[in-house]
């Protein structure tokens, strides 16, 4: 076996943790319904998209920590196979006749409850048995980008830093606008601004970060303490992403996705 395919079949059995439990308050014209990772981008669900990602890298397994509106997530991945196929239902015995191919994704998905108001890192820590190997991935599941995140976990795991977080350039929620004297020379809608870094949200982990610096105390947030202590003692690592990044935070959020998709300029396709 040659040392890329050892590295593909590596990658098929490493953990992928996205959470999915939050309530989306800031999108709440869509996620009164539906949990957040549920609403679409062109008519697939966020969440697919950011599974999409991973599986383009070799990265299969995936761990779903859930909490609002869990029981649609969990309703979604069971009936996934029949999603769009025709079917014939007898009323007088129940059964069903379904007609065309199913879909289908190498991936396993595993659906854990972890509580309605759980904090980010106490969901993480409450599906600490389903990270059965050396690392594991982590993400949110209302980001996305074209991240090569199998450099990113090569780089993680070469460094021998038990977490590392990939960096992204802040993008400005307003006009930003270049000015020459008493005139506007150059005017952008939404720029990104080249100064600084933010967290893209995508990370790798060495399995010992779940009993070193995680608990099960609810109000534990992993954007606290947690990563505050990593950086602290010199163990989180980033990974620098220069390419598109989004958040889908908000409405107008929502609207720029699904436009960017319907355009064709969906950057984050990294899949055939």
């Amino acid at each position: 076996m040659t040392d890329i395919a050892m590295s593909a079949a590596e990658r098929a059995e490493v953990p992928v943790v996205i959470l999915c439990g939050g309530m989306g308050t800031r999108i709440r014209e869509a996620s009164e319904k539906l949990p957040k990772p549920l609403i679409e981008i062109g008519g697939r669900p966020i969440l697919w998209h950011i599974m999409k990602i991973y599986s383009a890298h070799g990265f299969r397994r995936f761990v779903l920590p859930l909490g609002y509106k869990g029981d649609q997530i969990r309703d979604f991945f069971l009936e996934y196979g029949q999603q769009g196929r025709d079917v014939t239902v007898s009323l007088a015995t129940g059964d069903a006749s379904w007609y065309g191919d199913r879909l289908t994704e190498d991936w396993e998905v595993t659906m854990v409850e972890t509580g309605i108001e759980t904090g980010t890192g106490a969901r993480i820590k409450r599906v600490e048995k389903y990270l059965d190997h050396p690392y594991f991935l982590q993400t949110y599941g209302d980001g996305i980008g074209d991240v090569d995140i199998a450099a990113l976990y090569d780089q993680h795991v070469a460094s021998g830093k038990i977490s590392t977080v990939t960096g992204v350039h802040p993008t400005s929620r307003f006009g930003e606008m270049h000015v020459d004297g008493g005139s506007v020379v150059e005017f952008n809608e939404k720029p990104t601004m080249a100064d600084g870094w933010v967290s893209g949200g995508f990370f790798v982990h060495k399995r010992e970060m779940v009993d070193r610096y995680l608990d099960d105390d609810p109000d534990l947030l992993l954007e606290k303490s947690p990563l505050q202590r990593l950086a602290h003692d010199g163990e989180l690592g980033v990974f620098t992403h220069e390419g598109f990044w989004m958040g889908m935070d908000t409405f107008r959020d929502w609207k720029e996705l699904n436009g960017l998709w319907a355009d064709g300029q969906a950057q984050w396709k990294v899949w055939a």
